[in-house]
């Protein structure tokens, strides 16, 4: 359309039982002035020189080659287009070790032991350190609870074997696992622009802790608590530069503190269908994030 700036939304080929809503705001973005092009992002040799800009939508599969990945981001900052997020937070993000940096700096992160590689001797020290009775054992690249596994002390020989086979040559971290996760489930705000836009409560299926909806989690809408909202602000605080868009994963734990569980930079799905202005509410941040880069 004669006028209209280009954006291209980053995505998957076949995106099959994954729940999308990213069309909800195809309108909102057509009402600022952008044309919207789905691209699967193993798209070969694409020109990206096209659009004015690149929003990294749902290329959920990159942890299946994260190398490539970041060479199709690569690729995307060498043409004209504008990425958004910037790579430098993908990069920052792209393995779970953001979190141990964001405590560092001061954040309330879920507590996290980090290995390289899996020694079935150091299991049962686990629980010894976290004193927990529950724990679970996560790749430090990944997506929708992959690989994911919940020990209980003591741990079967069969999950040691699952283990070694899943973490032989893939970094991982370990944390307690917090009973609110399956109690009480999973807060995610949404951020667009550094403003609080929206907030979900996701609630996993019975004895289950993954807390998507393609593993059955209840998705309902909620007000954030001013809690809660305060607990998202201090984490993007420490973060830099600032992202257009950010979901923040929060869980309480037993002394009612909020915890980060997970700092969704790259492609959060932002569940947009969720509260009616939330498309409306990225699509401003998008555009004006567009604008700054552009020097317009």
């Amino acid at each position: 359309m004669r006028g209209m700036k280009r954006c291209a939304y980053l995505v998957m080929e076949d995106p099959g039982d994954f729940v999308t809503d990213y069309h909800l705001g195809f309108d909102a973005m057509a009402g600022r002035g952008w044309q919207v092009d789905c691209v699967p992002w193993r798209s070969p040799s694409h020109d990206w020189s096209q659009y004015h800009a690149v929003y990294i939508c749902t290329p959920w599969d990159y942890p299946d080659d994260p190398e490539l990945f970041m060479a199709v981001l690569e690729s995307i900052e060498e043409s004209s287009a504008h990425l958004i997020n910037p790579i430098s937070l993908v990069r920052w993000s792209l393995a779970k070790t953001y979190l141990r940096d964001l405590e560092d700096r001061g954040g309330a992160i879920v507590p996290s032991l980090w290995f390289e590689h899996f020694d079935a001797h150091q299991v049962s020290g686990w629980f010894d350190h976290f004193n927990a009775n529950r724990i679970i054992v996560k790749p430090q690249v990944g997506t929708n609870s992959q690989h994911q596994v919940v020990l209980c002390n003591p741990v079967a020989p069969e999950q040691v074997t699952e283990l070694q086979r899943q973490y032989r040559e893939r970094p991982f971290f370990v944390q307690p696992f917090i009973d609110n996760v399956q109690g009480e489930g999973e807060y995610s705000l949404f951020f667009f622009g550094g403003e609080y836009s929206h907030a979900i409560l996701k609630t996993p299926a019975q004895d289950d802790f993954r807390s998507q909806e393609e593993h059955g989690a209840e998705i309902r809408s909620i007000a954030a608590t001013e809690e809660q909202v305060a607990a998202a602000e201090k984490l993007l605080s420490l973060v830099d530069p600032q992202p257009t868009y950010v979901r923040v994963d929060l869980v309480r734990d037993a002394r009612d503190t909020y915890l980060l569980m997970e700092l969704e930079l790259i492609e959060p799905s932002l569940y947009l269908r969720t509260d009616p202005g939330a498309a409306d509410r990225f699509a401003s941040a998008f555009d004006e994030r567009f604008k700054v880069l552009a020097g317009k």
